[in-house]
């Protein structure tokens, strides 16, 4: 198994519902550790250049207002197999296919309002981690 780097966004309707410490703590309970956090509330420009990829998507439009509505917490979680591991501890992305004891699946209000983000490849935990944090706010 390798350490590595994942990104983790808690999003806004779990920031309005005071469950960020209990994210946090079900993400640190499986070994990975913070090494960079910060809450902050998107622009418009910043939620459109992290979901790019989904531009042409239907649902894009919706995303980026949802994800603008409220704070958010950025996190770089680090551990042995981070993104598999954040992953597995977030749940599916629809709540209702969620594993009981997921984040998600004990969370999550609907498929978009499902509390976490958390990168889907090493690949794309480098750049998302790139377009949120500079390297010295990265202390691991």
């Amino acid at each position: 198994m390798a350490i590595e780097r994942t990104l983790s966004i808690i999003k806004p309707d779990a920031t309005a519902r005071n469950i960020t410490g209990k994210i946090i703590d079900r993400l640190e309970s499986a070994g990975l550790g913070v090494i960079a956090q910060k809450r902050t509330r998107w622009t418009k420009e910043a939620a459109e250049t992290f979901y790019a990829v989904h531009r042409e998507r239907p649902f894009f439009n919706d995303l980026v207002a949802f994800m603008t509505s409220g704070p958010i917490v950025l996190q770089v979680l680090e551990g042995e197999d981070a993104v598999a591991k954040n992953r597995e501890v977030m749940g599916a992305t629809n709540p209702s296919e969620a594993a009981p004891g997921t984040i998600r699946a004990d969370f999550a209000e609907d498929i978009e309002r499902n509390s976490v983000h958390g990168s889907d490849s090493a690949e794309n935990a480098k750049q998302e981690i790139a377009l949120c944090f500079s390297a010295d706010e990265i202390v691991g």
